[in-house]
């Protein structure tokens, strides 16, 4: 398995992916946002190839701080495709989130995950991360 940064040809497999995830997404959306994302030095957007095949996805944001030493790393989105979950490629990505995030000064990584996601709250557990209660949110779309 490879883990490099996502390129424009990557946009459909990476709407697939995110589809997995239930959101509604097409492949030029991908496109326009991927093009915004890869030239933003606070972003990575990564893919894992197996037989240069991508079979998953990880969105990083880097959110500097004013009040803390370290910075922040967040996860925005983390998919891997179906047929291929379960085999440690997202232990793979993960690492390579938290590579990142050491090279940059973070001292956490954060990532909301909804709470139907039962298996991902597992996987998050099992890779050390806890849990923080309280999440809000406010919506600007109707």
């Amino acid at each position: 398995m490879v883990i490099r940064k996502a390129i424009e040809v990557d946009a459909s497999v990476i709407a697939g992916l995110l589809t997995q995830l239930d959101y509604k997404i097409t492949p030029e959306q991908v496109l326009v946002k991927l093009g915004r994302m890869m030239d933003d030095t606070d972003e990575i957007i990564a893919v894992a190839e197996n037989d240069e095949i991508v079979i998953a996805v990880i969105s990083i944001h880097f959110i500097p701080q004013i009040a803390v030493q370290g910075d922040f790393a967040r996860i925005s989105y983390f998919s891997v495709d179906e047929h291929y979950r379960s085999n440690g490629i997202g232990k793979q990505l993960e690492e390579y989130c938290e590579k990142e995030a050491r090279l940059r000064g973070c001292d956490r990584i954060e990532v909301h995950c909804h709470q139907r996601r039962t298996d991902a709250h597992r996987f998050y557990l099992r890779q050390g991360y806890t849990e923080s209660p309280k999440y809000f949110m406010k919506l600007l779309r109707s």
